[in-house]
């Protein structure tokens, strides 16, 4: 079985991929990234396992439902995005394997035997792998969102990695919603935002030493511009899975996109 990567994807803001906006432009760059991912992969993966930045719970919790349907977890968009399909299928039995490796290192798990993709899943996946035909899991956040423990999270999964399994992290490297939606209403300060803690997090990301860039990462918001990027780390997190995940494959920067205002980058391993 051809050993995957493990990456990390800006999903973009609610079905942006699906639906007209001003300018029209806006995430084209993204958009692209997404279309070729697949075709940068050494091989067509056995499975995807997604960490999004839309779902938290007390303890790691997996899907296990065999076909998941869509969660539309955005609002206000025009209707023919709560029409949009992405029929992949869910994946128990990784599910369960999933469980095991973090329940071997003492991390306590869950189910959700009906849980959905939600649009951190779905919209860039559906750009990404527009057949649908690759089994898909998701796995949430722990809902502390303590950066170590989502990095011994992706330590523990690493193990998938050599089967096969793709693991992404799906969230945002800027996610100051009201700086973006200033920026999406026609009313930028003219500023680029992010552009220090993106820095930072670059370096961060692509040390050499795989210890030290943990280190860095477990300590993401004493860095510079950390809060003005995350106030709160839920769309960052998904990075530190990823990580953890790549144990001492060094990190490099796949993609940088100045979008709405502020710097949203992607991130590989592997």
């Amino acid at each position: 079985m051809t050993r995957q990567p493990a990456i990390f994807i800006p999903h973009g803001g609610g079905p942006c991929f699906f639906m007209d906006w001003n300018p029209p432009d806006t995430w084209n760059r993204q958009r692209k990234h997404l279309e070729n991912l697949q075709a940068s992969l050494p091989a067509r993966p056995k499975a995807l396992l997604v960490i999004s930045g839309h779902w938290e719970e007390p303890v790691f919790t997996v899907q296990t439902n065999p076909s998941p349907s869509l969660y539309f977890d955005y609002y206000g968009f025009p209707p023919e995005t709560y029409e949009l399909t992405w029929p992949a299928p869910g994946d128990p039995e990784l599910a369960s394997q999933v469980r095991q490796l973090l329940e071997e290192t003492g991390l306590e798990t869950a189910e959700d035997t009906e849980r959905g993709f939600d649009h951190g899943t779905f919209v860039p996946l559906k750009v990404a792998f527009p057949k649908a035909d690759i089994p898909t899991l998701q796995l949430s956040l722990r809902s502390d969102l303590d950066p170590q423990a989502h990095l011994a999270a992706g330590r523990a999964l690493a193990p998938l990695r050599d089967k096969g399994v793709l693991i992404i992290g799906s969230g945002n490297t800027y996610h100051n919603m009201q700086v973006m939606m200033q920026a999406m209403r026609g009313r930028p300060d003219g500023r680029v935002h992010g552009i220090e803690f993106d820095r930072w997090l670059t370096d961060a990301v692509t040390r050499k030493d795989p210890q030290e860039r943990n280190a860095l990462l477990a300590e993401w918001a004493q860095a510079p511009g950390a809060r003005e990027a995350n106030p709160r780390e839920e769309h960052l997190v998904p990075l530190h899975v990823v990580a953890g995940a790549a144990t001492n494959d060094r990190g490099v920067k796949t993609l940088e996109d100045h979008v709405m205002g502020a710097v949203e980058s992607a991130f590989r391993f592997g």
